[in-house]
């Protein structure tokens, strides 16, 4: 028995249009980053402070009510055990801040506004006993989980910390 042509490679066929129209499909806010990251310099020595700016842009068209986001080393630089540095302050668009040792974490003001952006900065300093040179690197990343919509729709994501190279003066 002779399967049909519509048969054979109609269902398949359907079947792929309507997962090619499903990612496709793009969110509203597609195209506006939602973090940006920066830090105010690439390679620091021991001894001086190192300045990550955060800055949240609310993509949806609601306020955000609730912003959470912690800065976390990586784990090349946890491996490294002579990097000698310590989160130190935090300023900006900031309700708390908690500057641990090696992490920080921040809860920025809200309400953050459909469209608005709010900064947070987080200053570590690095060690004058730190190691430095050879591959020295100090490389963070940041979790963002942030509320919207009276709180009924939440959204989070990972994001690279752009880090540094500890040179010898």
């Amino acid at each position: 028995m002779r399967t049909s042509f519509l048969s054979r490679f109609g269902l398949p066929a359907i079947l792929a249009f309507v997962v090619a129209l499903l990612l496709s499909a793009t969110p509203a806010h597609a195209g506006t980053p939602v973090l940006a990251v920066a830090v105010d310099k690439t390679t620091a020595t021991p001894g001086s402070a190192v300045t990550v700016t955060l800055t949240l842009t609310n993509p949806h068209d609601t306020a955000a009510q609730f912003v959470y986001e912690s800065v976390q080393p990586t784990y090349a630089t946890t491996l490294n055990t002579g990097l000698k540095y310590a989160f130190s302050a935090c300023g900006g668009n900031v309700t708390s801040c908690d500057t641990g040792a090696t992490s920080g974490l921040v809860h920025h003001s809200v309400p953050v506004a459909a469209g608005a952006t709010t900064t947070v900065t987080l200053t570590y300093t690095i060690g004058a006993d730190s190691v430095c040179g050879n591959g020295a690197r100090i490389d963070f990343y940041t979790y963002l989980y942030y509320e919207y919509a009276n709180g009924t729709a939440s959204d989070s994501g990972i994001f690279q910390v752009p880090g540094n190279e500890v040179v010898c003066s």
